[in-house]
C-alpha cells in the first residue's frame, strides 16, 4: 500500500498544472447545479411518503378539504370586540381575506352564518352584516350569541369576549412552490394595514402557513449566521495550531470547495433544501477541516526532520492515504445511514454531508498537494504548547494505565445507566426560539383563544344518508361531550352542534327543542335546507363528505406535549372501542398526531441505521487494521462515547427531541475517525519499528495526538455553532454531537491506549524482521 501511495504522491508532485485544471473544470461544473437548488417549506416533507399517519391525514383532505391554512388572531386592549368599531375592523378584515392568494374559505365572527327562526321560515345569514350601523342593543346580541353558541365559542371567540380569530383557508395546487411567500406578504401587509389604522389592538398570524413559512426562515437564518460563525471559527483554530498563513488559506480552500461541490452536486440530483439540509455546509466545513490538518502535520514534522517540501508532500500522501480514506468512508457510511430514518429532511442532509465528507478526501489527495507545492510554505520551527501536553498526557496514560481503565470503564457504565432516565416528550411549536413570528403567534393564540394543535376525525356510517340517522348522531354527540370534558382540550366541532341548533330553529328557537332530531327523514331535510342557505365558499363540504355517509370532527388542543397527546388519543381509542358501533371506530389524523409519533417511528427505523452503519464500519476496520485483537478493541471507543454523551444529557435534562434520533448513526461516522488516525500511528510503531505497546502508544500521542485534537476541535466548534440556531431539533443535534466527540476524544485519549496497553501484548519484532527481509 505505501508503495503505490508513494508513487501517486510523486506523480501528483510531477503533473500539478494537470491536477490543478481538471479540478477546477470539474468543479465549477459540479458547482454549476447549485442553481437548480429549491427550498421545500412544507411540514409534510419530514414524513415519508408511506407514513400511515400523514396518508391517513391526506384520506381526510381527499374526503374533506384540505387544512393548509392561515389564522388572523385578534386582541381589543381596551375592551371586548363587541363595539361597531373594532366589528367594522374584523369585518374588512374577512373581506380582505378572501382576496388573499389561493384563499378558499374565510370564517369569522362577522360572516358566521347565524340562523334563527322568523314566522315558519329558517332565516341564514352574517351575525354582523353591517358592523357601522350597529346599536347596543344589537351589538348585545351579537355577543350573546357569540359566546354561546358552540360552534364558535371559545374557536372563533375568546369567553371573556376579548380576542377573536379569523381562519382562512387555502386551496394550494400540488405543486406549487413556496407558496407560503405571497400568501405571507399578503398576511403580513394587511397586519400592518389594520394595526396601523385601526384601535388598539393586537394581530398576530398563526396556522399551517405561517408554520411553513417558518421553517423557510429558520433555514436563511442558519444559512446567514451559522456558516459565517463556522468559517470564523475554524480560521482562529487554525491560525493558532498551524501558525502557517498558508496552511490557513490552503486548508479554507479546501473546505469551502468540499462545500460549495456538494450544494452543487445537490442540485444536480434534486434534492431539495430544509431547515435540515440546509445545515449540510456548515457540517462539511467541521468535517472537511480534519483531513488537511493531518496532511499538513504531517508534512511539517517531516520537514523539520530534514525533508525537502516536494518530498514532505510525498511522505505526508504516504502515510496519511490510508487513514484518510477510511475516515473519509466511515464518516459517509454514517451519514448516508441517517436514510434509514422516517425523516427525509436528516436523510437529504446525511446525502449533502456523505457527499461533501468524499470531496474533502478527494481534494485532500488532489488540489491540497498541488497547492501546497506551489506555496512559499515554511515549517514552524517548534512544535506547539499543545504537542507538548499530548506527549505529557501519554506518558501519564502510560504510567496509569490500570486505574485509567478502571475509572473510564466505572465512568462509562455509571453514565450509561442514567440513559432510562430519558424520555422523548416534544412540544413541535416550542421546536421554534422565542421571537420568530410563528413562536409568538402561536403562544399569543393559546394564551388567549385557543391552541394550534388539531386532532382530526372521520367518522362514518353504515350508508349514503347516514349521518342524518339519529343513533348516528346520538353516537357522534356522545363523543364529542367525551372530548369535551377532558383535560387540555379546548374545542370540538362535531356536525350535531348544526342540528341541534336547526332542530330548535324549526320549533320557533324554542329552547326545549335544542336536541338532536328523533326522525331521521326530518333531520335530512333540515340540513338540505340549511346547505342551500349557504352562501359560496362557507358550504358543509369541510365537514360532511359528498354522500353524506360520514362527518369530520375537529378537537383543538391547547399547549400539550406529545406525551399528552398520546395520552388523550389512548384513552379515545378506548372510549370508542367500549361506547361506539364498529364501523364509527376512527383513528386521529392530523400533523399534531404526526408529528407525535414523528420521535416514536424515527427511533425505531434508526435502530436498523445504527446498526447497519456499526457492522459496515466494523468490518471496514477489522479489513484495514488486518487484526480481529485490534478491530475488536477499536468498536469499544467508537460505540461508548454516544450512550455517555446521552447520560450525561440526562443528568441535566430527562427530555429529549425526536432528532436525537438520528445523533448515534452521525456520530458513529465522525467520532470513528479519531480512533482510525490513533491505531494507524500505533500499527506502524508496532509492525514497521517493532515497539512495544507502551512505546507504540507513546510514539501515537507524539506524532498523530495533536492533530486529533485540533481536528476533534474543529467538529466541536462546528456542531456547537448549531447551537446557534433558532430551530431546536437543529440545536439538540448540534450540541448532543458536540457532546458525543468531547466523551469520543476523552475515550480515545484514556481509555483506548490503556485498552492496547492491556490486551495487545504480543511481540512484533519477529513480524517486523521478517517484513523488512522479505522487503
Amino acid at each position: 500500500m505505501d508503495q503505490y501511495s508513494e508513487a501517486y504522491g510523486k506523480w501528483v508532485i510531477r503533473r500539478r498544472w494537470l491536477v490543478i485544471v481538471a479540478a477546477i473544470v470539474t468543479t465549477a461544473v459540479l458547482i454549476s447545479g447549485a442553481r437548480l437548488l429549491t427550498f421545500n417549506s412544507d411540514y409534510r416533507i419530514y414524513f415519508s411518503p408511506d407514513n400511515p399517519y400523514l396518508k391517513a391525514f391526506e384520506l381526510i383532505e381527499r374526503t374533506y378539504t384540505k387544512t393548509d391554512n392561515i389564522v388572523f388572531v385578534i386582541k381589543a386592549n381596551d375592551a371586548d370586540i363587541f363595539n361597531s368599531q373594532v366589528l367594522g375592523v374584523i369585518k374588512n378584515m374577512t373581506d380582505d381575506a378572501w382576496r388573499m392568494p389561493f384563499s378558499s374559505r374565510v370564517d369569522s365572527i362577522t360572516n358566521y352564518q347565524h340562523t334563527y327562526a322568523e314566522e315558519d321560515d329558517l332565516t341564514v345569514r352574517d351575525l354582523v352584516p353591517d358592523p357601522i350601523s350597529l346599536t347596543a342593543e344589537e351589538a348585545n346580541y351579537v355577543k350573546n350569541v357569540a359566546l354561546t353558541d358552540p360552534l364558535i365559542a371559545k374557536r372563533l371567540i375568546s369567553l371573556d369576549g376579548t380576542t377573536t380569530a379569523i381562519f382562512v383557508t387555502m386551496q394550494i395546487p400540488d405543486g406549487t412552490k413556496s407558496p407560503e411567500v405571497p400568501v405571507m406578504e399578503y398576511a403580513r401587509d394587511m397586519v400592518a394595514k389594520y394595526k396601523a389604522a385601526g384601535p388598539d389592538l393586537t394581530i398576530v398570524l398563526t396556522g399551517e402557513t405561517p408554520l411553513n413559512a417558518a421553517f423557510v426562515e429558520v433555514a436563511l437564518h442558519d444559512v446567514r449566521v451559522l456558516t459565517p460563525l463556522m468559517y470564523l471559527f475554524l480560521a482562529l483554530t487554525m491560525i493558532l495550531f498551524l501558525r502557517s498563513i498558508w496552511g490557513v488559506i490552503v486548508t479554507l480552500i479546501v473546505i469551502a470547495l468540499s462545500a460549495t461541490t456538494a450544494m452543487g452536486i445537490a442540485g444536480w440530483i434534486g434534492i431539495e433544501l430544509s431547515p435540515e439540509s440546509t445545515l449540510a455546509p456548515t457540517i462539511i466545513l467541521a468535517i472537511a477541516v480534519a483531513n488537511p490538518v493531518h496532511f499538513l502535520v504531517t508534512m511539517f514534522t517531516a520537514m523539520r526532520d530534514g525533508m525537502s517540501r516536494n518530498d514532505a508532500i510525498v511522505e505526508s500522501i504516504r502515510l496519511n492515504t490510508q487513514p484518510i480514506f477510511l475516515t473519509s468512508i466511515t464518516t459517509a457510511i454514517g451519514f448516508l445511514c441517517l436514510n434509514f430514518g422516517d425523516a427525509p429532511p436528516f436523510g437529504d442532509m446525511g446525502n449533502i454531508s456523505a457527499i461533501g465528507t468524499m470531496l474533502a478526501w478527494a481534494y485532500s489527495m488532489t488540489l491540497l498537494p498541488t497547492i501546497v507545492s506551489l506555496l512559499p510554505i515554511r515549517t514552524p520551527m517548534q512544535k506547539s504548547h499543545k504537542s507538548t501536553f499530548m506527549e505529557r498526557l501519554g506518558e501519564f496514560v502510560i504510567a496509569r494505565r490500570m486505574p485509567v481503565l478502571c475509572v473510564t470503564s466505572a465512568l462509562a457504565i455509571g453514565l450509561i445507566a442514567l440513559i432510562p432516565r430519558l424520555e422523548m416528550n416534544d412540544n413541535f411549536v416550542q421546536y421554534f426560539d422565542k421571537g420568530l413570528a410563528f413562536r409568538d403567534g402561536a403562544d399569543f393564540a393559546n394564551d388567549n383563544l385557543t391552541g394550534v394543535y388539531a386532532l382530526e376525525y372521520s367518522l362514518k356510517s353504515t350508508e349514503a344518508g347516514g349521518i342524518a340517522d339519529p343513533e348516528y348522531m346520538k353516537h357522534l354527540a356522545n363523543f364529542a361531550n367525551w372530548y369535551e370534558l377532558q383535560p387540555n382540550v379546548n374545542h370540538v366541532s362535531p356536525v350535531t352542534d348544526i342540528m341541534t341548533r336547526l332542530n330548535r330553529n324549526m320549533h320557533g328557537d324554542d329552547n326545549a327543542w335544542y336536541r338532536l332530531p328523533e326522525d331521521r327523514e326530518l333531520a335530512a331535510q333540515y340540513l338540505l335546507l340549511y346547505e342551500m342557505s349557504l352562501p359560496y365558499g362557507l358550504d358543509l363540504n369541510n365537514q360532511i363528505n359528498v354522500d353524506k355517509s360520514a362527518t369530520r370532527m375537529t378537537v383543538l388542543l391547547k399547549d400539550i406535549s406529545t406525551k399528552e397527546t398520546k395520552e388523550i388519543l389512548a384513552a379515545a381509542e378506548v372510549w370508542q372501542q367500549e361506547n361506539l358501533p364498529d364501523h364509527m371506530f376512527s383513528s386521529a389524523s392530523g400533523a399534531t398526531v404526526m408529528f407525535t409519533f414523528l420521535a416514536e417511528k424515527n427511533v425505531s427505523s434508526m435502530l436498523f441505521g445504527t446498526l447497519a452503519a456499526f457492522l459496515l464500519i466494523s468490518t471496514i476496520l477489522l479489513f484495514a487494521l488486518k487484526s480481529v485483537r485490534l478491530g475488536l478493541i477499536s468498536l469499544i471507543p467508537n460505540m461508548v462515547p454516544a450512550f455517555m454523551a446521552f447520560g450525561i444529557w440526562a443528568i441535566f435534562s430527562t427530555n429529549v427531541g425526536w432528532s436525537v434520533a438520528f445523533v448515534t448513526v452521525t456520530a458513529l461516522g465522525i467520532i470513528v475517525d479519531a480512533t482510525v488516525h490513533f491505531l494507524s500511528k500505533y500499527l506502524r510503531a508496532r509492525r514497521e519499528q517493532s515497539l512495544s505497546s507502551e512505546d507504540a502508544v507513546r510514539y501515537a500521542f507524539s506524532t498523530v495526538a495533536a492533530a486529533i485534537w485540533v481536528s476533534a476541535l474543529a467538529l466541536i466548534v462546528g456542531f456547537s455553532v448549531l447551537a446557534f440556531s433558532d430551530y431546536k431539533m437543529n440545536e439538540h443535534l448540534g450540541l448532543l454531537t458536540s457532546l458525543t466527540i468531547v466523551v469520543a476524544l476523552i475515550i480515545d485519549f484514556t481509555l483506548l491506549p490503556a485498552l492496547l496497553m492491556a490486551l495487545d501484548r504480543k511481540d512484533r519484532s519477529r513480524e517486523a524482521r521478517r517484513k523488512a527481509a522479505t522487503v
